[in-house]
């Protein structure tokens, strides 16, 4: 699929009826695909579906401080709003994003645990997709599952120096492109986000396209 897409959510079509994974099949709501413009330069990664994803569809959803932008959506999209990739006025249920895509490594949600790393495993085949399809120039994972399954598959950094702490808000070269981790922002101080909202403003204004023949927009 090209970058004229159609839909917003789950955009190349994958499984919504997905039962790879009998043991998250009853506990789910629905299968969370990824979510964005499929022409994108920023690509997030996220470990499982919220609470608010698994009932609405779209990942990164959660409920947001009344008196914040982006009520109704959570700590992600506020941070994406101050970026300029997500418009201001989003319906909750619907953000309107530009030049980002939103994803996680594993589709479907068990309230009471995390993924086990055959689950992981199981959806590699739905991100390696949305990556080689939409061809991103910087991948940022959201928190220290996502940094380690990505840091390892597409960094030489080894998996036991791949620590969120260390590398919230710095950049990690990676093989076609480049990762710029960021802990949960959940997890985050009011100093950890600005760091961060810096440290990739900075990448925003500088020349990160590489040269590999990426597709018109």
């Amino acid at each position: 699929m090209d970058a004229n897409q159609q839909s917003t959510a789950n955009p190349f079509g994958m499984d919504e009826a997905c039962e790879n994974c009998p043991e998250l099949c009853a506990p789910r709501t629905q299968v969370v695909h990824g979510y964005g413009d499929v022409g994108a330069d920023f690509l997030f990664v996220g470990e499982r579906p919220s609470a608010r994803a698994d009932t609405v569809g779209i990942p990164f959803l959660e409920a947001g401080p009344k008196d914040e932008p982006g009520e109704g959506m959570g700590g992600l999209y506020r941070i994406l709003q101050r970026l300029g990739l997500c418009a201001s006025a989003s319906d909750p249920e619907e953000p309107e994003l530009a030049n980002v895509y939103l994803t996680l490594l594993t589709r479907c949600r068990d309230p009471e645990r995390t993924p086990t790393d055959e689950e992981v495993v199981t959806c590699e085949p739905y991100l390696n997709a949305e990556i080689r399809m939409i061809n991103p120039e910087i991948i940022v994972p959201v928190g220290q599952r996502a940094l380690t399954e990505i840091g390892t598959e597409y960094t030489t950094t080894a998996a036991d120096d791949l620590e969120i702490e260390t590398h919230h808000a710095t950049t990690i070269r990676g093989r076609g492109f480049e990762l710029v981790p960021m802990l949960e922002p959940a997890a985050q101080t009011q100093a950890q986000t600005q760091a961060w909202l810096e440290h990739f403003v900075d990448l925003m204004a500088s020349d990160y396209r590489q040269t590999k023949g990426r597709q018109g927009r």
